[in-house]
């Protein structure tokens, strides 16, 4: 039961961060949602950074999962859509992070090292995708360009959703489509004509 409890917290602490901000919630607000008293709440987690912390490991592991590659072979144009979907989702339901990331990392320096993890490895996975795609012919670009495409797919997709609010967009989850297809967007000068003539058909669709 303790740990069915403790799942139950969490659960409700994301939801909660995610509808109505991290800043607006309490320790109070969680229990209250899940009807327990705050004694309860306390006995399994310290304070609401303790929450953040637990959640934020349910996020790593994720979004580990989300950077994974293909193995034995080059990533191809399909794989960087799929990859990006399972990235821009995993942004999507941990978005709390994304909206006050300054602040609740400026708050945990553990969380801010984790993050910085996270923002390395995306940086080498972004990298290592084009380069796969320079090599079988996909793309051309020069080294300097990969490099500066890697950072920039980076900082997009960290920023896109506070991006979002700040131009007033309600529908978040188009938010995200609209995301990814910016990203793609940054892709497409250097990829051949076929394949951006492609990429261009997929994107009307998906940003629909």
């Amino acid at each position: 039961m303790s740990g069915k409890t403790r799942t139950r917290i969490l659960d409700a602490a994301l939801r909660l961060f995610n509808e109505q901000g991290e800043s607006n919630i309490s320790t109070n607000h969680i229990a209250d949602e899940l009807e327990i008293s705050p004694g309860n709440l306390y006995y399994h987690f310290r304070n609401k950074d303790d929450i953040i912390e637990q959640l934020f490991q349910r996020f790593e592991e994720r979004m580990d999962t989300a950077l994974q590659v293909p193995e034995g072979r080059p990533a191809t144009l399909e794989d960087v859509w799929l990859q990006l979907h399972r990235v821009f989702e995993c942004i999507w339901d941990y978005r709390f992070l994304y909206r006050d990331i300054i602040n609740i990392l400026s708050r945990n320096r553990s969380l801010r090292l984790r993050f910085a993890r996270i923002l390395k490895r995306g940086s080498a996975n972004a990298h290592g995708i084009m380069q796969g795609l320079n090599e079988t012919g996909v793309m051309r670009a020069s080294a300097r360009e990969i490099e500066g495409l890697a950072t920039n797919i980076l900082v997009l997709a960290t920023f896109w959703l506070n991006y979002a609010g700040v131009r007033g967009e309600k529908d978040e989850q188009k938010a995200i489509r609209q995301g990814i297809v910016q990203v793609m967007m940054l892709v497409s000068p250097f990829l051949r004509d076929s394949e951006r003539l492609h990429l261009h058909t997929l994107s009307a669709a998906y940003a629909e």
